[in-house]
C-alpha cells in the first residue's frame, strides 16, 4: 500500500500498494515472485500479473502481499513520492570505529 507503515493511526486504512512498490520491495528483500507468492499462499502468476499491471486483483490479495513484505522489513511511503525502503534493524552493533579506539576500549 502506498501509505506509510510508520506512525499510522489505528483504524485508518492505508492506500493500495502500487505494482512498482511491490517490485521494489521484493528487490530490496531479495525475493522472487515465487517467494512472495508462497509467503501469501497465492499463485505466482497473480503476483506477476499484479506487478505487470495486468488484471485487477482483489484488494485483499494486494493487502496480503503488502503485509508479507512489511513483515519482512519493507516500509511503504507516499510522501513526497511513493516509495519503499527497508526498516532499520535496531541493535545492530558496528563495533568501535578505528578512529575511536583508545586504551579505554580494551576494558
Amino acid at each position: 500500500m502506498v501509505g506509510s507503515d510508520e506512525g499510522a493511526q489505528s483504524g485508518t486504512g492505508a492506500r493500495p500498494m502500487s505494482p512498482a512498490q511491490s517490485r521494489a520491495a521484493r528487490g530490496l528483500l531479495g525475493w522472487s515472485e515465487a517467494d512472495l507468492a508462497a509467503k501469501v499462499g497465492i499463485d505466482e502468476r497473480r503476483v506477476r500479473d499484479f506487478e505487470s499491471g495486468f488484471g485487477d486483483p482483489p484488494s485483499g490479495q494486494i493487502e496480503a502481499l503488502r503485509s508479507a513484505l512489511s513483515a519482512a522489513g519493507a516500509v511503504f511511503t507516499d510522501a513526497p513520492t511513493p516509495g519503499v525502503h527497508l526498516r532499520e534493524r535496531p541493535g545492530t552493533d558496528e563495533g568501535t570505529r578505528a578512529d575511536a579506539l583508545t586504551t579505554e576500549n580494551d576494558r
